[in-house]
């Protein structure tokens, strides 16, 4: 892909993730266990990881990280966000290549591992291990979430490849 039309779809790709970030953000969140919620705006990075790379799903990752911060949240948010990506996508990368991983299987990695990782950021800020006792809950969340975020970004992977 030209240089040109790869830095544009990155940047079409980052806005999108951004936009479904915040319409995820709309709504509510499931008041027993705070934090819980699909990631839609990761169908874009499992998209963008089987499509154009690790380097550019790891930009358009940071990007919308950056960008959803500077526009709907604060520091606190990106930390824990940051967190999440940071070991998902360290998870995904390294599945990716192994051929007894699919895509939805990658996904769903990364969803248990992002809750794993906001999780810990959680604990180490707040300074309260009993905070990883929350897992319980969130990795059959994060695997239900990977699953479906998985199966939809392997439909556009499908409808929409990269060159």
């Amino acid at each position: 892909m030209r240089n040109n039309k790869r830095i544009a779809l990155r940047g079409c790709l980052m806005a999108l993730a951004l936009v479904l970030s915040y319409l995820e953000s709309l709504v509510p969140v499931f008041w027993a266990f705070p934090g819980i919620r699909l990631g839609i705006a990761n169908i874009v990075t499992v998209y963008v990881l089987y499509t154009m790379g690790a380097a550019d799903a790891c930009f358009v990752t940071a990007g919308r990280l950056v960008l959803s911060m500077l526009l709907f949240g604060n520091v606190t948010t990106l930390i824990y966000s940051a967190a999440g990506a940071v070991c998902s996508m360290t998870v995904m990368l390294l599945a990716k290549p192994l051929p007894h991983f699919s895509g939805t299987g990658v996904s769903i990695l990364g969803g248990v591992f992002h809750n794993i990782g906001q999780t810990v950021a959680a604990a180490f800020l707040l300074s309260n291990g009993n905070l990883m006792l929350i897992l319980t809950v969130l990795l059959p969340v994060g695997a239900v979430a990977g699953t479906v975020i998985g199966f939809l970004a392997g439909v556009l992977i499908k409808r929409f490849p990269q060159e």
